[in-house]
């Protein structure tokens, strides 16, 4: 069995890759746009390319799956209402360096709000948490 984070950035889904790309050195594996669709869009469909959709919607990330180090998680624009609405979880990212904690730490709260700044723990030389400008809670921490 394999569980895996499926994020819904409701309509920002594309900007949050590239942040990851920059932020995280994450890898973009798939990404299937709305318009890309091979079914055409049922009435009531949840997602962007309803069948009122507008050009910009079709645009919109379908389905999108990326790797941070070796972890999977998928993403979609979902609803595309522009409030992407992430409460009652965190990804937790463990670095091999505390120098590479620092980066990480750094790249995600660009934009963001930390939560807890990163520092020694009877668990971890340095452990932080921080919810970056989409709102996804990141802890990081030093294996």
């Amino acid at each position: 069995m394999t569980v895996q984070p499926y994020l819904f950035f409701d309509g920002k889904c594309e900007e949050a890759l590239e942040f990851y790309k920059q932020a995280l050195d994450a890898k973009v594996d798939m990404m299937m746009r709305f318009k890309e669709n091979p079914e055409p869009p049922q009435a009531g469909e949840p997602g962007c390319a309803g069948p009122e959709q507008t050009e910009a919607m079709a645009e919109k990330i379908m389905h999108a799956s990326f790797t941070v180090g070796d972890a999977m998680i998928m993403a979609s624009d979902g609803m595309c209402q522009g409030k992407p609405n992430f409460q009652g979880i965190s990804l937790a990212m463990t670095v091999k360096t505390e120098a590479e904690a620092d980066k990480k730490f750094a790249a995600l709260a660009a934009g963001g709000q930390v939560q807890m700044p990163l520092g020694k723990t009877f668990f971890s030389p340095k452990f932080g948490m921080v919810a970056d400008k989409y709102g996804v809670s990141w802890m990081v921490m030093v294996g």
